[in-house]
């Protein structure tokens, strides 16, 4: 027979402080050696965090998830989903920083505020569709929404503090969620030779190679010259920039070799004359911080309004990529090779997401089909 593991529900005592607010102190036993049993303390926070002992309770609600691990079958229905929520921020969230600052934010302004009370029973499909739909946000962004939620309950159900047999995020839909609110920009030859000529070193090169290579501007931003094969003509991605934070790219399709022109390369060496030296060898430094540019200074100061002024638009960063799709498509260039130069992990994003064509290109199909209705009409006249 196996000993019955022990549930416990640790103790809760607040510990007087002379000259700042007092303090809630979690007591528990964690296990030692040779079947021992080693009391602990933590601090939770103070009176001014929780106000009462059943706002501190529930602060512990994550530590006692992980203290009785062992135990699923004492806490089912009794856990809230705020807990759930402390626990999945502590142990599950993504390494990547810009992933887990977007959950992280999803999280704490939008899911816990909503549903942090709620036994995790008691969160229903179609309440959260509800929700959801009268959201004032863009389909898109509630689709990631649900897509958190529906991760934090597919970690209690493996943790087993939930045991129905359908995640019941499943059922939400999120309409229109691959739909965007407002078409991307598709810039004419003639538009981007516009910008450039507007743009100062090092924004015209870094806007160059957006266009050339179609890269995401976190992945442009962390380049350094070490990537470059000059003799090769190549260019590994293997890093990204977000914040200023130096990170993995965005996927595991991202990180690969692109073939660089010899046109470009010469684009590139004629700026590295220029290029403050950097340790690191940063491609584009800020030359007063010797890190790499913000970007969505660069897109607020310079890009957007160019844009604006132009007639185009408030363009950012990601047109260029949106273009660079299109104008692969104007090449003629395989759908795979499009997908393998845009580096995405399904073709489909490559043809749904990325397609579009250029204006000309439809007018004169369109202007061919024309002919062939009113060819026949006009010659029987």
């Amino acid at each position: 027979m196996f000993a019955r593991t022990r549930y416990q529900f640790g103790s809760l005592v607040l510990k007087k402080r002379a000259k700042s607010a007092d303090v809630w102190e979690f007591r528990y036993y964690e296990s030692g050696p040779n079947g021992t049993r080693v009391r602990k303390a933590r601090s939770i926070g103070t009176t001014n965090q929780y106000k009462t002992e059943a706002l501190a309770r529930k602060a512990v609600e994550a530590i006692l998830l992980k203290l009785n691990a062992e135990n699923p079958q004492y806490h089912l229905g009794t856990v809230t989903f705020a807990a759930l929520c402390d626990r999945y921020i502590e142990e599950e969230l993504p390494a990547r920083y810009s992933t887990q600052k977007s959950y992280l934010s999803n999280i704490k302004l939008h899911i816990r505020p909503r549903w942090g009370e709620y036994l995790l029973g008691q969160i229903r499909p179609m309440a959260v569709e509800g929700w959801l739909k009268n959201m004032d946000m863009a389909p898109k962004t509630k689709a990631h929404i649900r897509g958190v939620m529906h991760l934090i309950y597919e970690c209690a159900a493996r943790w087993e503090l939930f045991n129905e047999r359908r995640n019941p995020i499943e059922m939400v839909r999120v309409k229109d969620c691959t739909k965007r609110r407002k078409r991307p920009v598709i810039l004419t030859v003639e538009a981007f030779d516009t910008i450039v000529a507007e743009l100062k070193e090092p924004f015209r090169t870094m806007v160059i190679v957006a266009q050339c290579l179609g890269l995401r501007v976190s992945e442009i931003a962390a380049l350094q010259w070490e990537d470059f094969d000059f003799e090769g003509q190549l260019l590994l991605v293997q890093r990204s920039i977000v914040n200023g934070r130096v990170d993995d790219v965005k996927t595991e399709y991202s990180r690969d070799h692109v073939p660089v022109h010899e046109s470009l390369l010469e684009v590139l060496l004629a700026w590295s004359k220029e290029c403050p030296p950097t340790q690191e060898g940063w491609v584009f430094p800020n030359p007063v911080t010797n890190r790499p540019y913000y970007p969505t200074e660069i897109q607020k100061r310079h890009l957007r309004p160019i844009g604006i002024r132009l007639g185009l638009g408030p363009i950012g960063w990601h047109t260029f990529r949106h273009t660079y799709r299109s104008w692969l498509d104007e090449t003629g260039a395989p759908m795979k090779v499009q997908q393998e130069l845009m580096r995405h992990a399904s073709i489909q994003t490559t043809m749904n997401v990325y397609g579009q064509a250029m204006p000309a290109s439809k007018r004169e199909a369109n202007g061919k089909v024309v002919k062939m209705v009113l060819k026949p009409v006009k010659a029987s006249a």
